[in-house]
C-alpha cells in the first residue's frame, strides 16, 4: 500500500466519521478523530500504512486552517485583546505549567522533569480545534473570539522557548542561545509583515490581471504555505507563519476571495489533521489505565478552563467571555505532540508518560467541542445564581432621555443605523465594548456609553426602562441573547429589533421574544432580487408579493 492508497482511506474514513457525527448531532472532528482511531496503527481492519507521510500532509491542513483564519482577522481586529494577549498569555502558559507539574508530581508521581514537560504539554490549546469550532459556529468577529486567538498566538510563539529550555532542564546554562532565537523570532515576523504589505498585494493583483482564478488560487495556497515554510525553516512555528501570512493579506482588498477560494482546500488537508490525531491514539493504554487517564483528562478540562477563565476576567472581561475563552482553551493543543516527540527522542520522557500526555492530548481535542458547548448555558446557571453582574468600568450616564432607540453595537451595520437614526432626528443612545470602535462613535457625535450590553448596570445607563427600541447589530448570538433576556426583565413593553447571524438563529430569536428578526444576507438576498424585477420591469405590487411571501417563508409569524 503506496501514499496515494492511504490518503484515500483516510478521506473515506473521514467522510463515514463525519457522516456518522453528523447523525449524532455531534461535531465532525469528533467523527474525524473517531474515524482515525478506526484506521490507525493500534485497531484491527484497515489500517494506514505510512503514518508519518499522512502526518506530513495533515502539517499542512494545521498551516491552511490558520492561514484561513488571519484572512478572516486583521491587525485591527486583535488591537482590543493585546493586554490580555500579551499579559495575560505568558501568565496562563507559565501558571498552567506550574500547576500541573506539581499535579503531575503529586499524582501521577513523575520524576520532576517529566512533570515539567507534562505540564509544559498542557499548557498549550489547539489552534486548529479552536478556530475550527469558532468557525464551525460562526463566531470568528467576536470579542471572546479574538481573546482567544490572541491568547493562542502567545502560546504558538511560547513554543519556541520550550523547545530550547526543555532539552536543557538541569543545566540552566543556554540563556543567551534562547534570548537569541527569541530575538530571530521577533526579527523574522517582523520582515514578514514588512514584506508581505509591500509584495503580497502586487503580486496577486499581478496575478488577477492575467485573468486565471485557477492561477490565483495556486498563488494564495503557495503564499500560505509558502510563509510557513521559511519561519519553519528559520525555528519557528510552520502554522505560526502561515496565519502571520494571513493577517497580512487580510489587510488586502484581496481577502475576501483568497478566503473564499482557499476554504475547500483548507477543509481537506484540516480532515487529514483530525484523522491523524485520531491515529495517534493507543485505546490499549487508556484501557490499561483508565482511572489515571479519566483522572488527567478531567484535571485538565477543568482545570485549564478555571486558569483561562480568571485570567480573561482579570483582565476585565465580563459575562460571558470568561466562560467562553476558558472552555474553549480548555483542550491540549496539537504542539503537545512536537514536544512530546522531542521529550521522547532525547531521552527525557519514559514511555508511560508519553502515552498518557498523548492520550490526554486526543482525548481533550475529541471533548473540546462539547466543552465549548457548555459555556453559554453554564454561563447563564452562573449569571443566575449571582442575580447581578459587576461591571468593574465607571459607566457614563447618559441625559436622562426617553421614548429614544438604544443601539447595541457600532460596527458595519451599527453604523449605518446610526447614520440613519440621526438624520431623522430620533434620540439614540449607542452601547458599545470596543473602546477603540467607541472612540469612532463619541466623534461622530453620537450619545454613547462604553460597556457590555449585556450587563443590567449598563442597560439602565442607557435608561432602558424609558427607552421604545432597543436594536441589536452585535455578530454574537450569545451576546444578543443574554441582551433580550435582560432588556426583557427591566422593559417588558420594549420593541427588539436583532441581528440572526446565521439562519437556524432566527428560531431561537423568535423563541426570546424578539418583535423584528433581520439577517443580513438573507436581506441583500431579497434586495438584489428585488432590484432585478425592478429593471426586468416586473409589476411594483408583483415584486412586493413575491420578496414579502419569501420573507413570511424565512423569518416566519412576525415579519
Amino acid at each position: 500500500m503506496n501514499i496515494a492508497s492511504d490518503f484515500v482511506l483516510v478521506i473515506v474514513a473521514g467522510l463515514l466519521g463525519g457522516v456518522l457525527a453528523r447523525a449524532l448531532r455531534l461535531p465532525l472532528l469528533v467523527g474525524y478523530v473517531a474515524a482515525g482511531v478506526l484506521v490507525g496503527p493500534y485497531t484491527a481492519g484497515p489500517t494506514v500504512l505510512q503514518v508519518h507521510d499522512i502526518e506530513s500532509l495533515a502539517e499542512i491542513g494545521v498551516a491552511l486552517v490558520l492561514f484561513s483564519l488571519g484572512l478572516e482577522m486583521s491587525f485591527r481586529d486583535l488591537q482590543p485583546v493585546r493586554r490580555v494577549a500579551l499579559i495575560g498569555g505568558p501568565i496562563q502558559v507559565l501558571l498552567t505549567l506550574a500547576v500541573f507539574a506539581i499535579a503531575a508530581i503529586y499524582l501521577f508521581h513523575l520524576p520532576v522533569k517529566e512533570a515539567i514537560w507534562f505540564g509544559a504539554m498542557i499548557s498549550l490549546s489547539s489552534s486548529v480545534v479552536v478556530l475550527k469550532m469558532l468557525s464551525a459556529a460562526g463566531f470568528t468577529t467576536t470579542l471572546a473570539s479574538r481573546v482567544m486567538v490572541g491568547l493562542l498566538i502567545v502560546q504558538d510563539l511560547a513554543v519556541v522557548p520550550m523547545l530550547i529550555i526543555l532539552p536543557q532542564l538541569g543545566t540552566f546554562q543556554n540563556w543567551g542561545k534562547l534570548a537569541s532565537a527569541l530575538g530571530i523570532a521577533v526579527g523574522i515576523l517582523a520582515l514578514i509583515v514588512l514584506l508581505g504589505t509591500r509584495l503580497l498585494p502586487r503580486l496577486l493583483n499581478r496575478v488577477l490581471k492575467w485573468g486565471s482564478r485557477e492561477l490565483f488560487l495556486v498563488c494564495v495556497v503557495s503564499i500560505g504555505v509558502g510563509v510557513g515554510y521559511a519561519t519553519q525553516s528559520a525555528g519557528l512555528s510552520f502554522a505560526l507563519g502561515a496565519f502571520i501570512a494571513g493577517l497580512v493579506l487580510s489587510e488586502s482588498e484581496f481577502s475576501h476571495q483568497a478566503l473564499s477560494d482557499v476554504t475547500p482546500v483548507r477543509d481537506i488537508f484540516g480532515l487529514l489533521f483530525f484523522v491523524t490525531v485520531g491515529m495517534l491514539l493507543d485505546p490499549t493504554y487508556t484501557l490499561q489505565h483508565p482511572v489515571q487517564t479519566l483522572t488527567a483528562v478531567a484535571l485538565i478540562l477543568a482545570g485549564k478552563a478555571l486558569i483561562v477563565g480568571l485570567i480573561v476576567r482579570a483582565f476585565g472581561y465580563v459575562n460571558l467571555a470568561p466562560w467562553i475563552a476558558g472552555l474553549g482553551l480548555s483542550q491540549v493543543g496539537e504542539f503537545s505532540f512536537v514536544l512530546a516527540r522531542m521529550g521522547s527522542a532525547s531521552g527525557m520522557l519514559s514511555k508511560s508518560t508519553y502515552d498518557l500526555a498523548l492520550t490526554c492530548t486526543v482525548l481533550t481535542m475529541g471533548l473540546s467541542p462539547l466543552m465549548y458547548a457548555l459555556a453559554l448555558p453554564m454561563g447563564r446557571a452562573w449569571r443566575n445564581w449571582r442575580k447581578t453582574i459587576p461591571v468593574t468600568t465607571p459607566i457614563e450616564q447618559t441625559p436622562d432621555i426617553g421614548a429614544h432607540v438604544i443601539l447595541g453595537g457600532y460596527g458595519r451595520s451599527g453604523k449605518a443605523a446610526a447614520s440613519v437614526l440621526q438624520a431623522a432626528r430620533v434620540p439614540l443612545v449607542a452601547v458599545e465594548l470596543d473602546h477603540s470602535v467607541f472612540g469612532d462613535l463619541r466623534a461622530a457625535g453620537i450619545t454613547g456609553i462604553w460597556g457590555d450590553i449585556t450587563s443590567p448596570d449598563i442597560l439602565h445607563a442607557a435608561h432602558l426602562e424609558k427607552a421604545r427600541i432597543l436594536l441589536l447589530s452585535i455578530p454574537d448570538p450569545n451576546t444578543i441573547a443574554l441582551s433580550v433576556e435582560r432588556a426583557r426583565q427591566l422593559n417588558p413593553e420594549l420593541v427588539v429589533i436583532a441581528r440572526a447571524v446565521r439562519e437556524h438563529h432566527v428560531a431561537e430569536l423568535r423563541k426570546l421574544g424578539v418583535d423584528v428578526i433581520i439577517q443580513p444576507e438573507f436581506e441583500g438576498g431579497i434586495e438584489m432580487v428585488r432590484q432585478a424585477l425592478v429593471r426586468y420591469r416586473c409589476e411594483e405590487g408583483t415584486t412586493a408579493r413575491l420578496t414579502a411571501a419569501v420573507r413570511q417563508e424565512f423569518y416566519g409569524s412576525g415579519v
